[in-house]
């Protein structure tokens, strides 16, 4: 039972320390919605837990995420194991997320990148690559922000040195941002 006080007070905290973010997150939900309804699309990448992350976010804009309304692109770059491995074993691990940015990726489109240490060699050489091809992105980071402070159009740095609250405080914050777009993309949508 302590054990399970301990992490719910954990969590509490780690949710009531994104307050400041509050700017940001919106600044995040204005590029997201400029992207989609602009006709830009969604590019997300993650490792292990944030790839699962990354594939949630992805699925709320390609699916629905409240209500029925027109899909909208977001891709996960982590789903496809084919092509994760063969630029893995022909590229390198490093080069997983940046190959397929420049790929998929075009101006008017948004890279969303998530590390819970801020210094995932995949996801800083998945910013560069999208700065180089002209792509905004929105980082979510962990504890100091890592090496990939400051590599994004935004950064959204949450504050915790313990991995699981910061992989709940990312699916908070990205659900929250899909609730701050969810309105416009409603509105923009035929009816179904």
């Amino acid at each position: 039972m302590a054990v399970f006080l301990h992490a719910l007070d954990s969590a509490v905290a780690t949710l009531n320390a994104l307050r400041p973010l509050q700017p940001d997150l919106e600044q995040a939900a204005l590029l997201v919605q400029n992207c989609l309804l602009n006709g830009g699309k969604l590019l997300v990448c993650g490792n292990g837990g944030s790839a699962a992350d990354a594939a949630d976010f992805a699925t709320e804009f390609a699916c629905r995420f409240v209500s029925d309304r027109n899909p909208f692109p977001a891709l996960n770059l982590t789903s496809c194991g084919s092509l994760t491995t063969a630029i893995g074993n022909d590229y390198g691990f490093e080069q997983l997320f940046a190959r397929q940015v420049r790929g998929f990726g075009k101006p008017g489109d948004i890279l969303v990148g998530l590390t819970t240490s801020g210094n995932s060699p995949n996801i800083l050489a998945a910013f560069a690559e999208a700065r180089n091809a002209g792509l905004q992105s929105i980082a979510l980071l962990g504890r100091d922000g890592g090496r990939a402070r400051g590599l994004a159009s935004v950064d959204l740095v949450v504050p915790s040195h313990t991995t699981a609250r910061i992989q709940e405080a990312h699916k908070f914050l990205l659900h929250t941002l899909c609730e701050l777009v969810e309105p416009s993309l409603q509105h923009a949508s035929k009816p179904l």
